[in-house]
């Protein structure tokens, strides 16, 4: 009688499929609104000189918030 074992290794984590449920999707949106709303908090709350010394005009806010990745 003889035994086979036979070890698998799990391939990289690309080929692996990860699969997001719908809260999941839903939770990750929240979290994003939630991070938008908490920018928009702490630049609205910086005076006008202190924007100024960033490079943002406070009627450019709201655009930074919505669109973090761009540089206005």
């Amino acid at each position: 009688m003889s035994t086979i074992r036979e070890t698998t290794e799990p391939g990289p984590a690309t080929a692996r499929r990860q699969v997001y449920s719908p809260l999941e999707i839903y939770w990750d949106a929240f979290q994003e609104w939630r991070r938008r709303r908490r920018l928009l908090a702490n630049l609205r709350d910086l005076s006008d000189r202190e924007l100024m010394d960033i490079g943002i005009a406070r009627s450019e806010i709201d655009h930074l918030a919505s669109y973090r990745d761009c540089d206005p």
